[in-house]
């Protein structure tokens, strides 16, 4: 990265409530400042730091911020500073950041801290004015200073920015919360018993709105729907229509600033007491509190704040006076800016809409992903029907491909969407095989009960593709079977097996039938959509086993060299890096070269004679058929002159363990809300259209099968243009430390 920015100073502080991810985006900031030749400054305790001043604003580098990606809250402190409210406060303030010569300032926080950076910028010629007038400063200082330039970053678990898609830290709340609430689920099962839980978003349903879905949640309740006079009828009932089918536990969420339509607050322990009455229940609450803020943050706020904090250093940099301070944000699954101002204004009018029962202006400043949740828990929570009408169109769901986290989630939404839609869900056992052998049964609602939050796929994967000799069985079990329509949930053989029962629909009428396919891979490989269910629980097993085995190196000095999964797709090895902290990150996209293991070579040599403890470097496990994980750990080894020792981790299968994180399981029922939607609609139609379904930029995507593949490498298995690629330059800004002077 090219030094431009040579004696410009640059500050961060966090401020407001602590969000875990806060610390990977403070060294964001803090390492792409030093590689592009700034100075850097941290400011400790928020606001107040620049108002106390003294060593509340030190110089950093950066080691500074070594070892710190894994920690939650920040490692700066926060504080909601009362000094910094008045303008006496400010002063101060402005005049501790002249006298260390910092006119550019990073503000990772809530909208309130957000808008005091603002209303700072906006003062602060009047404020220098004024120092100068007191003697505080010189006119010469004021006059290299004269304007105030930086950006905002949001960092609340609650995710209540106006525009922006993901707030830091809010991620990993909801791991939080879903943790909790599948604990709480096989607590409530074993004595048959209703739990309330309270999370928090104060004007912002965000987290329990996700951790419903993701959650399998009887009832939820959010400030952005406040719940008319019927609503402790509607949640009685369908509490008790889901023991009268056969469940043995009930949770209700409960955001903490809900509100009814009349505007009375209604807490957990209100509903707990409506239970109690109306039904008799013995209700447990659970109120998460602050639990929800702590531990350490997830792999997306990881890399996503690190990304976040990159852009921020970038624009703080590169401000020029009069510029209109932007906020950098996540929106449409990148990293953009917007008008500060702009975006805290919008922000606060969810809270008005809310007061004044403008519920539509409400859900739709919460953006676009927001209602389609909103809606989907409604269909699965209050569903019309929950047994298949007679004589319903039959939909066979499968899987196929390699084992993806989510697979059970997206076949559990598969069922219940479908029952609720009017069609009767026909589950194949063991993939194509499976298809062609009959092995077919109807599902129905109670018997997906329990899948979404365990891993693997209740259903089965396998790898196998049809073949010509398989089509005509195929063919009659669709007949004689009445399958009406197809849904696939699996991987680039899944993809690829109905791509080929596509192709034979002229010599097969069979297959003249509407087929929908959906992205479940944990290589993040597939054609027509940007992230695949099942990626992200693997990239938070990786960062897991990376802060497992970076901690295991804390009394020596070690090179670690760790393989991922992708395949030909360097996905997990790019993200894995980012959130994990590797120095290094060899990926199939770019090859591998000797001139490439030199220069690492001498780079680990200078870093470890220079006092390195630990290296991480991360490998795709196809980035070279012949340079492979055990020929660069001994090449490391053999060339490491005693410096430091190396270890070798072939990660394997845990990656396709575990269970589905929030994100997988939310991603996994909101595209098959689309694929069941589309199925429904073309079996009443009649139509015979085929497509995938993904999620590109933020949106869902219907791409149709005839196009599937022509922006696809089939001999690599991957898209020819892979969004995630554009994170190189931020992996390097904040890995490869500039050469000393």
């Amino acid at each position: 990265m090219a030094a431009d920015f040579a004696g410009r100073r640059l500050a961060v502080l966090t401020s407001g409530g602590d969000a875990q991810g806060m610390n990977a985006a403070v060294r964001a900031v803090v390492r792409t400042a030093l590689a592009l030749d700034a100075e850097v400054y941290m400011v400790t305790e928020g606001y107040q730091g620049i108002v106390d001043g003294g060593d509340g604003i030190c110089r950093v580098g950066w080691d500074d911020v070594g070892s710190i990606l894994h920690r939650g809250g920040t490692i700066i402190g926060t504080f909601r500073s009362r000094d910094f409210r008045e303008r006496q406060g400010r002063r101060r303030a402005a005049r501790n950041l002249v006298e260390h010569g910092i006119d550019r300032l990073i503000v990772i926080g809530g909208d309130g801290s957000l808008s005091g950076l603002d209303a700072f910028r906006e003062e602060w010629p009047d404020l220098l004015a004024e120092l100068v007038e007191s003697g505080d400063l010189s006119k010469e200082q004021a006059q290299e200073h004269s304007m105030l330039m930086g950006a905002g970053v949001v960092g609340s678990i609650d995710n209540d920015l106006v525009g922006a898609d993901t707030t830091i830290g809010a991620d990993s709340a909801l791991h939080r919360i879903v943790d909790a609430l599948d604990d709480l689920s096989s607590t409530a099962a074993s004595h048959q018993r209703t739990f309330v839980v309270e999370v928090m978003g104060r004007h912002c349903g965000y987290l329990a709105l996700n951790a419903a879905v993701a959650g399998v949640c009887d009832y939820v309740l959010i400030p952005e729907t406040p719940p008319g006079p019927q609503w402790v009828d509607r949640m009685c009932a369908e509490l008790t229509r889901g023991r009268n089918a056969g469940r043995r536990e009930s949770i209700v969420l409960v955001a903490e600033g809900v509100h009814d339509a009349q505007g009375e607050p209604i807490t957990a322990h209100d509903v707990q007491g409506v239970l109690k009455e109306r039904l008799g229940e013995d209700a447990r609450v659970t109120i998460l509190g602050h639990v929800q803020r702590g531990g350490s943050p997830s792999a997306f706020d990881r890399w996503m704040s690190t990304w976040l904090g990159h852009e921020a250093a970038l624009a703080a940099l590169g401000a020029e006076p009069g510029d209109q301070l932007p906020v950098v944000c996540e929106r449409n699954g990148r990293v953009g800016r917007l008008p500060l101002v702009d975006a805290v204004r919008a922000t606060r009018e969810v809270p008005e809409a809310i007061e004044v029962g403008d519920v539509e202006k409400a859900t739709s400043l919460r953006g676009d992903t927001f209602g389609e949740l909103r809606d989907v828990f409604r269909d699965m929570s209050e569903p019309p029907r929950v047994d298949v009408v007679e004589a319903a169109p039959r939909i066979a769901v499968l899987h196929a491909g390699g084992l993806a986290p989510g697979m059970n989630a997206a076949a559990f939404a598969a069922v219940r969407l479908g029952i609720e839609r009017g069609l009767d869900v026909v589950g194949v056992t063991g993939g194509f095989p499976g298809l062609a052998s009959g092995a077919l049964r109807s599902l129905g609602w109670a018997d997906v009960e329990g899948w979404v939050p365990v891993g693997g796929a209740e259903l089965g994967t396998r790898r196998d593709l049809p073949h010509t000799q398989d089509y005509f069985q195929i063919a009659r079990v669709l007949e004689d079977q009445d399958i009406r329509g197809i849904l696939a949930i699996g991987g680039f053989n899944a993809y690829q097996g109905m791509h080929h029962l596509w192709q034979e629909r002229e010599r097969y009428p069979a297959f003249r039938i509407p087929m929908v396919l959906v992205p479940a891979s944990i290589d993040n490989n597939l054609p027509a959509s940007e992230i695949s269910i099942g990626a992200d629980t693997a990239l938070n097993e990786i960062v897991d086993a990376l802060d497992r085995i970076k901690q295991s190196a804390s009394a020596a000095q070690r090179c670690f060299v760790v393989e991922v999964m992708g395949r030909h797709c360097g996905y997990l090895a790019m993200m894995g890096g980012l959130a994990g902290g590797a120095e290094r990150v060899y990926l199939q996209e770019e090859g591998v070269t000797l001139e490439d293991l030199s220069r690492d070579v001498a780079r680990l040599r200078s870093s470890f004679a220079d006092g390195r403890r630990l290296f991480l470097a991360i490998r795709n496990e196809e980035a070279n058929r012949f340079y492979t994980t055990d020929f660069i750990s001994r090449l490391f080894a053999e060339e490491s002159r005693g410096l430091y020792d190396v270890r070798q981790n072939v990660l394997g299968h845990i990656q396709q363990g575990g269970n589905p994180t929030p994100a997988d399981r939310a991603l996994a029922t909101r595209l098959v809300m689309h694929a069941i939607d589309d199925l429904a609609q073309r079996v009443e139609a009649g139509t015979s259209d085929a497509e995938a379904v993904g999620l590109v930029q933020g949106h869902v995507r219907r791409t149709p099968m005839a196009h599937l593949f022509d922006d696809f490498d089939l001999e690599c298995r991957r898209p020819r243009a892979q969004w995630w690629m554009t994170l190189k330059p931020v992996l390097e800004a904040v890995s490869n430390e500039p050469e000393r002077q």
